[in-house]
């Protein structure tokens, strides 16, 4: 029989980050980083299963020392710049999008006969060496950041005890399960020698002068939660009228970059999320997005900035630039377009105060 591989990337920190975190935000995230962990797969993986924080790929045929390194290598970096993406494109300010930079990697990897059982059509190891391979992710190795090769691996592909790189310095380990001392070779993995992968920069915009269209309103609700009431776009549905449908990733946490399609009357208005170069730490909370979808304008930007009044309200501030380069469209706007804007602005956010009141009153009966 032909020994197969058992590769097990664990989110290290996922426990605590769910407990102490928005849970609908922290689903997003972990997912996210499995999609991506799964994307960097090159030499062939299965996956057999998403085991909550992990995942667990197999593959029937054992790699080459090189190939295992550099899939692991590609794992991390997948990882990490997920990660560093995340960190830096971030708008949301909760706690699961504010740490989950903090949420780190480890990788277990071994090898054996695996015996397979088949579950509603999926094909997965079973058996002593699957149960080895996860007891395995109960170890002594003090971090929370490191790559785990089991001795009969290690040993298949002939990796030395005491191997150096840029990237991996491994040594030897051994824990004991059910009286068995189980040995094993394992490296920290140092993050700042990982290529991370280049991603799109967040879109910010000089804005020159005054906006079109300013208008202001009291919520009965934090800023932190008048931020989501924007941001999350299902919330939308709630208070925003005269839209068909919005159509956006449901399984995204929206970021700089984000894009979603506004639908009105049977129009489809594409928007990306962006920023402002002007943004100082007095602005409080900004959440900006950008489309060139409507008639007789070039661009428009809107920027929702919520600051806080007292413990449990804040005041939201909308503001609308409206980007027009011929005369006729810059008269346009003015006679139509600005009135226009204004009355469904207006009309949308008091209808997001008026909701959060009525939430408010009733958390308080």
């Amino acid at each position: 029989m032909a020994k197969t591989l058992l590769f097990l990337p664990d989110i290290s920190g996922f426990t605590e980050f769910v407990q102490t975190t928005e849970a609908q935000h922290a689903q997003h995230v972990i997912a996210e980083l499995l999609e991506v962990m799964i994307d960097s797969n090159t030499i062939g993986l299965e996956l057999a299963e998403v085991e909550g924080d992990a995942l667990f790929f197999f593959k029937e045929e054992i790699p080459s020392l090189e190939q295992l390194l550099a899939q692991i290598e590609n794992t991390f970096t997948a990882f990490y710049s997920h990660l560093k993406l995340l960190e830096k494109n971030r708008v949301c300010p909760c706690m699961a999008c504010s740490s989950a930079p903090q949420l780190q990697l480890k990788i277990i990897v071994h090898c054996g006969d695996v015996e397979f059982i088949t579950v509603q059509n999926k094909r997965k190891p079973f058996g002593a060496e699957a149960i080895e391979a996860h007891r395995l992710m109960k170890n002594d190795v003090e971090s929370d950041n490191y790559i785990l090769i089991s001795e009969p691996l290690a040993k298949e592909i002939m990796l030395p005890a005491h191997y150096k790189s840029k990237l991996y310095s491994f040594q030897e380990g051994k824990n004991e399960y059910d009286n068995k001392t189980v040995h094993y070779l394992y490296s920290e993995l140092d993050k700042e020698n990982l290529k991370l992968k280049p991603f799109a920069t967040a879109q910010k915009v000089n804005l020159e002068g005054k906006a079109d269209l300013t208008y202001e309103v009291e919520l009965y609700c934090k800023a932190q939660e008048g931020i989501e009431w924007v941001s999350n776009y299902a919330k939308r549905y709630e208070w925003a009228e005269g839209v068909d449908e919005f159509i956006y990733n449901e399984h995204e946490v929206t970021r700089l970059g984000t894009e979603h399609v506004c639908v009105i009357n049977g129009k489809h208005l594409n928007f990306v999320t962006v920023t402002k170069n002007d943004i100082s730490a007095s602005s409080g909370l900004i959440y900006g997005e950008m489309t060139d979808g409507p008639p007789f304008v070039d661009k428009v930007y809107q920027f929702y900035s919520f600051q806080p009044i007292n413990a449990h309200r804040s005041k939201i501030i909308v503001e609308v630039y409206m980007e027009t380069k011929s005369v006729i469209k810059k008269v346009f706007k003015n006679l139509f377009l600005k009135d226009i804007f204004r009355k469904g602005i207006v009309k949308n956010i008091d209808n997001l105060s008026n909701k959060t009141k009525e939430i408010k009153m009733k958390n308080e009966e």
